[in-house]
């Protein structure tokens, strides 16, 4: 990450006064996400992704959503963390909840694997959870995202699909985002 950019997230006099290690100890959540960011950097001098997957707990628990997101990904490979599926499905889910396009689209993965793998009785839930997160990956330009949610509408009914978008405008207006139709 350009860390000029990076700079422009914290207050200047405060970047100019502490580094940012220093604020990461501190508790600044950014600050956290690039040490993150640092220690996850393949090729990097310093990578070490137990070190990044610390960081970005610590800021993940601060509803950092890039960093739950970034969380989610190390556990859903095994990076620096042991594999583990729920645990990120729940660090997707809630940087999906803060609006993160990628955790959105990661669930709607999930979601739809679980109604192709699933058992029977719960393959249609799956699906509608899976059109409702594509579907709103997509609204925000997410790769692949609107194809995705073609593709569940397929093998879902007419009914599936209408309780999947009454899911879509319940989290919009929940959290008060303006609906776009992808």
């Amino acid at each position: 990450m350009d860390k000029p950019l990076f700079r422009r997230w914290f207050n200047r006099s405060q970047v100019s006064a502490d580094t940012i290690e220093v604020q990461a100890e501190r508790g600044n959540a950014d600050a956290q996400f690039y040490l993150g960011l640092q220690y996850a950097n393949p090729g990097g001098a310093a990578q070490d992704y137990a070190q990044a997957a610390q960081w970005y707990s610590r800021a993940a628990g601060q509803n950092h959503a890039l960093a739950q997101f970034n969380l989610g990904m190390m556990y859903a490979s095994g990076q620096g963390v042991r594999r583990n599926d729920t645990e990120a499905e729940m660090w997707f889910g809630k940087a999906a909840e803060l609006g993160d396009a990628g955790a959105q689209y990661n669930l709607g993965l999930g979601h739809y694997r679980a109604s192709i793998q699933g058992l029977p009785q719960n393959m249609p839930e799956s699906r509608i959870e899976a059109y409702k997160w594509f579907f709103l990956a997509a609204a925000q330009g997410y790769r692949s995202s609107d194809s995705a949610r073609a593709t569940v509408a397929l093998k879902m009914t007419r009914q599936d699909v209408v309780e999947a978008t009454q899911r879509v405008d319940a989290f919009i207006t929940s959290n008060h985002r303006t609906p776009a139709t992808p």
